[in-house]
């Protein structure tokens, strides 16, 4: 019993160790920049050539977020279907509330016309 936890606690602390030693290594290797954040026009600090050619609507990234969700949930709603035979009711109203978020969140954003294409 202890020798897991103790396997745990090896994990949680080598983990840790990573996490800093990874922060440590960038700051004492990253470059420094001096410019301040109204300054830098794109991430990597680099001064673009010209402007995009096209802008794109906050629109379509709506219905990209929109199709991972539902692409998640029918995931879910496979591996789910799968297994219910050896499963109970508890586990039916699990997946009728899992249902009931998503349907709920369809709702939300056809109402406010996320779905509407323009």
């Amino acid at each position: 019993m202890t020798q897991d936890y103790v396997a745990l606690g090896v994990l949680i602390v080598a983990g840790i160790a990573f996490f800093a030693f990874a922060v440590i290594a960038s700051d004492m290797l990253g470059r420094r920049r001096s410019a301040s954040a109204e300054q830098i026009l794109t991430e990597d600090g680099t001064q673009p050539i010209a402007e995009p050619p096209v802008r794109f609507r906050v629109g379509y990234f709506v219905y990209a977020l929109m199709l991972l969700v539902f692409d998640v949930g029918v995931v879910f709603l496979y591996l789910w279907a799968v297994v219910f035979h050896r499963m109970g009711a508890f586990v039916l109203i699990q997946m009728v509330v899992f249902a009931g978020v998503l349907v709920s969140g369809l709702v939300y954003a056809w109402k406010e016309g996320a779905l509407e294409w323009r």
